[in-house]
């Protein structure tokens, strides 16, 4: 359905969350935003001793080439800029943080791809 479609980056995030969860990662944020607005990360979780940043990208289907191929220079950059935020509002050194990747692909069945470290 077109609401399905038109929602479906909140229904990637959410099946992210869940995933991860299983995963046994600790999600302690959603949708942080910085408090200049510039940036947004989807989630913030715990993966053992790191502090994990992560971008959940979604499609309704592969045809688009890979989700991860979205994450481009201009959109890492807002991205580290909020996370160094968050871990210095949160008191965690940098060097305990990473960022991930959850590519979420919306088809039966739905194929959830987690790349860990997928930039730096």
């Amino acid at each position: 359905s077109d609401l399905y479609a038109a929602d479906h980056g909140r229904v990637g995030e959410d099946m992210a969350h869940r995933f991860l969860r299983r995963k046994g990662c600790t999600v302690v944020a959603r949708n942080f935003r910085s408090r200049s607005g510039a940036g947004e990360i989807d989630l913030v979780a715990w993966h053992g001793e790191s502090l994990v940043f992560v971008e959940v990208k979604t499609r309704s289907n592969e045809e688009r080439g890979a989700p991860e191929t979205a994450v481009d220079q201009e959109k890492r950059i807002a991205l580290e800029r909020t996370a160094r935020e968050y871990s210095r509002r949160s008191g965690v050194e940098w060097g305990k943080t990473r960022f991930d990747i959850v590519s979420v692909v919306l088809g039966k069945p739905v194929k959830i791809e987690w790349l860990r470290d997928a930039f730096r």
